[in-house]
């Protein structure tokens, strides 16, 4: 290939492909896909939608199933609550949430923004459906948009976007749910709007930004804006598995001409891969950091092959090293680091989750505090106790000293009484013997009984006087 032939074969990697040459917005009007992938895309785009909206409706034992209050930093996942004490194990839950985005980039490339990314899905089965339904055709689009403004236009233009933004108000109002809960949203609309101002202006903010990304920014959130996508380059291997062009089966290109031994490669230059694709590239140019992998070019290149008679498969899930080599698909060795690291840290999560405590319990010496002498030879301490009640019931609790004799006197209450979802702080004296103290710091151990149940040991010190 001779020098600015190459150079022209690589020019794309210097451009965007939703930027023209004078840096002007490309808009992509994309051809609406059909095929078997593009089937298999809808029924779980269909089902993620489902379950996204189903969602926070779904409650277990009078917990919902999901709920991320942010404000209040209380959490519930799958019907279990976490407060801000458990937040280590969201650290190691995000943690392992990268680790497994990492090795499945590495494996299957940008699978997941192409099947279960919001903002595919709801791009591509829920707003460009709507807008081929209402303006038409990608070329029907293209000429809507460059005409003069008339009665039709502004019909199609109002009805579109009116229906843009109520899907946007209602998919702030699902994530409100997953936030404040369906009961408090529920409460929050049946209530008069002054009292509400922040929560519905917050409401209106979100709507617009919804409707402003998939109106109008729509594929530059995957060029431009998703960190994802900038860190792919970084994550694939020539044995990741993505949508390739076979270049070696394929090229080169030529024109189908029937009747006529082809003499060129399968590729017959129909560009229909490239006007299915949804950010606009030509995948037939390699990777490249716009494809979401959403195998919309995978299904039109088929229904060409099927149309000229010709194998299926041009444009496939393959590995560099496949296409190159035809070497199949095997778990390098960064694969197996990666895999066995997920799995380390997938069993660190179980046990967490498997031992933490519905009930924690801190205790500590009143600051500035010393020791009182007590009548009967006896040393007293004031301590501090937080116990915090994740659960959604009342409850009592008894404190015990384990390692001693002792005798604990509650201040300003009756019982170490539990209230629910709560921090309760009590303030009580331990009486200790002082021939039962060692040294001028002692370590002591206090038991936590629900009754004759034992739920937590706390440990602590016990100030006496000096020996």
């Amino acid at each position: 290939m001779k020098e600015e032939d190459l150079l022209h074969a690589e020019s794309y990697r210097d451009r965007v492909s939703t930027v023209t040459d004078k840096g002007k917005r490309n808009w992509v009007y994309a051809l609406k896909p059909s095929g078997k992938w593009y089937n298999y895309r809808k029924i779980l785009a269909y089902f993620y939608l489902a379950i996204f909206f189903i969602l926070p409706f779904i409650k277990v034992n009078g917990l919902p199933f999901m709920l991320i209050n942010i404000t209040e930093g209380k959490f519930i996942l799958f019907s279990k609550i976490f407060w801000p004490q458990d937040f280590f194990i969201f650290a190691i839950a995000m943690i392992t949430f990268i680790v497994f985005i990492v090795l499945f980039t590495v494996v299957f490339g940008r699978l997941f923004c192409g099947w279960v990314c919001p903002q595919t899905v709801f791009m591509e089965f829920v707003f460009r459906p709507i807008e081929w339904l209402i303006e038409g055709s990608p070329n029907q689009q293209r000429k809507l948009n460059e005409s003069e403004w008339n009665r039709q236009k502004l019909i199609k233009k109002g009805l579109k976007h009116f229906i843009f933004f109520m899907i946007s108000f209602i998919i702030s109002h699902t994530f409100l749910c997953y936030i404040l809960g369906v009961d408090e949203v529920y409460k929050i609309i049946r209530e008069p709007l002054k009292d509400h101002v922040g929560m519905l202006t917050g409401l209106i903010f979100f709507t617009y930004m919804f409707y402003a990304v998939f109106a109008f920014v729509r594929d530059l959130v995957c060029t431009t804006v998703c960190p994802y996508g900038r860190l792919q380059g970084v994550m694939f291997d020539k044995d990741t598995i993505q949508i390739a062009y076979d270049y070696k089966r394929g090229e080169p290109r030529g024109k189908y001409k029937k009747g006529v031994e082809r003499v060129e490669g399968d590729c017959i230059n129909c560009f229909k891969c490239v006007h299915v694709c949804p950010t606009g590239i030509d995948i037939r140019n390699g990777l490249q950091m716009e494809c979401v992998g959403c195998t919309a070019c995978i299904d039109a290149c088929n229904e060409v092959m099927d149309a000229v008679h010709l194998d299926r498969g041009l444009i496939r899930y393959a590995s560099e090293n496949e296409i190159s080599t035809g070497q199949k698909f095997h778990f390098n060795s960064r694969m197996k680091a990666y895999s066995i690291l997920l799995f380390v840290m997938i069993v660190v999560m179980a046990f967490l989750i498997g031992t933490r405590k519905t009930v924690d319990t801190y205790i500590s010496r009143v600051k500035g505090q010393l020791y009182q002498e007590m009548p009967g030879d006896k040393i007293s301490n004031l301590f501090d106790a937080k116990i915090i009640n994740k659960t959604r019931s009342e409850f009592p609790v008894t404190l015990k000293l384990e390692n001693g004799e002792g005798t604990i006197r509650l201040v300003g209450a009756n019982e170490f009484k539990l209230k629910k979802e709560s921090i309760n702080e009590f303030t009580f004296f331990l009486d200790m013997p002082k021939s039962a103290l060692k040294d001028r710091s002692n370590n002591i151990k206090i038991g936590v009984y629900n009754g004759d149940q034992k739920i937590q040991t706390v440990s602590t010190k016990f100030l006496g006087p000096f020996k």
